[in-house]
């Protein structure tokens, strides 16, 4: 806890910059029925409505509170973004250490599949196996989750493969311990760093992805709120806005609401995964 307490204390500018825009994602995500001023799927005035109160951000084609959807937006994008991160990498650390730690056999079966699923591009694949199964949430949280973990295979298989090398996993060996005492004990831990980082990373092609597949009509379903959607509802409005006053500036400027969001998040996210990076590096400043 002390060590903890000095990187944070010596953490760049960078990194609690990231680290704020994180928890304040977080927070908007955890308490979006106490912060979003509507339901989120309430149509709550006309139409394309300017930002004026009570709307502060307008509504869009359904009459429904774009402030109050960008919030929602954060809890649906955002967490569904997190447990599909958090079951491709499951799936990933557990097969890579595994086949790693094992080899033989094990290895070239679990290699080779590794392989084929990365030789599909992994948008197409998404849409050909989404357009069979449908596209509920758990659906798309497994085939993304499925998808990604080949990523996380190929990541965890070859710093396990160089920590394997070391002299203390030989001795470890001779003293009779069992395979998963060595994954648990002596490759996770030293392991540990890169991984984190490649989290924080996975989680930003993860949420850019389901956003990408929500714009194209195949991820999160209307009428559940969520930022690659809204981009989607509200794109065409930026070839007829009129930017020479401010009420009708606002209709270009919707798109690029639940857009900034997801950039700013992204950006957030990035920051932070600079600086475990940095830190597990072992570079000084």
């Amino acid at each position: 806890m002390h060590n903890l307490f000095l990187q944070l204390r010596d953490a760049p500018v960078s990194a609690w910059v990231g680290m704020l825009i994180v928890a304040f994602y977080a927070i908007i995500a955890i308490g979006a029925p106490l912060f979003a001023p509507y339901a989120e799927s309430a149509s709550v005035g006309a139409q394309y409505q300017p930002w004026t109160a009570p709307h502060y951000l307008g509504t869009d084609i359904l009459g429904r509170d774009v402030l109050s959807r960008l919030i929602y937006g954060a809890r649906n994008t955002v967490g569904i973004a997190l447990a599909t991160t958090a079951l491709a990498f499951t799936l990933g650390a557990v097969f890579g250490l595994l086949a790693a730690t094992i080899g033989g056999w094990f290895d070239v079966i679990a290699s080779r599949a590794v392989d084929v699923l990365m030789a599909i591009p992994p948008l197409i694949f998404a849409l050909l196996i989404l357009t069979i199964t449908g596209t509920s949430v758990v659906a798309l949280i497994v085939v993304i989750a499925v998808l990604d973990s080949t990523r996380v295979f190929r990541l965890s298989r070859a710093v396990a493969q160089g920590i394997l090398t070391m002299d203390y996993i030989e001795v470890a060996r001779m003293r009779g311990e069992g395979l998963f005492w060595l994954i648990r004990k002596e490759v996770l831990p030293n392991a540990a760093a890169p991984l984190i980082a490649e989290f924080g990373l996975r989680f930003c092609f993860v949420f850019l992805f389901i956003s990408a597949l929500s714009f194209l009509g195949l991820g999160i379903q209307p009428p559940t709120a969520d930022w690659g959607g809204m981009v989607r509802e509200s794109a065409k409005l930026i070839s007829f806005a009129n930017f020479s006053t401010w009420q009708t500036a606002t209709f270009g400027l919707a798109p690029l609401l639940p857009a900034g969001a997801i950039a700013l998040l992204t950006i957030g996210v990035n920051l932070v995964v600079d600086w475990v990076l940095h830190m597990s590096s072992g570079l000084k400043e």
